[in-house]
């Protein structure tokens, strides 16, 4: 029996964190635009549900729930979080879990295929600068504090980097 994404993420498969951004980036994206209005408080949710992710990888076990519901569960979680955070409290038919497992079990993972090409193309048009920062933060899960100190770079210049790469790969993957 082969191992799951998170199991293998929790082994230390490094390769593993990546198919786990491009299987499951759509689908917690598009959670997350849907429940916040900012594109920017989606960003930080998207990359704060990956962090957790990676960090509760080891907890995930598939005889207790399949792994998209696993995903979902905690991008939901991530989601009230953020939600509170910001002053609003989430109805909660807005983000009951029967809608939400709907949503998961239909999702296309086809199209995540093709926005995984097109953000492919998107990032490999940035700056090396900002694309060293974004995989540290997305793929490695470091926070800015962390990429800050690793790169010797001011933490303000981190965040500034995350959020213009964000932005620009946004940006660039409406007009792909």
């Amino acid at each position: 029996m082969s191992k799951t994404i998170l199991q293998r993420i929790a082994a230390g498969d490094q390769a593993a964190v990546t198919e786990c951004m491009d299987t499951y980036g759509g689908l917690i994206w598009s959670l997350a635009r849907q429940f916040l209005r900012s594109a920017e408080d989606a960003e930080d949710v998207v990359q704060d549900i990956f962090i957790e992710l990676w960090s509760k990888a080891d907890s995930f076990d598939p005889a207790k729930a399949g792994e998209t519901t696993f995903v979902a569960m905690i991008a939901r979680r991530r989601i009230i979080d953020r939600l509170r955070k910001l002053g609003r409290q989430p109805q909660m038919d807005e983000l009951n879990e029967a809608g939400l497992l709907e949503q998961v079990s239909g999702f296309d993972h086809s199209e995540t295929v093709t926005d995984l090409a097109k953000a492919e193309k998107v990032i490999a048009a940035l700056k090396p600068e900002q694309q060293t920062v974004l995989y540290m933060s997305i793929y490695e899960g470091h926070s800015h504090n962390e990429i800050s100190e690793l790169l010797d770079l001011p933490l303000g210049t981190v965040k500034t980097t995350i959020r213009r790469g964000l932005i620009r790969i946004r940006k660039d993957m409406e007009e792909v």
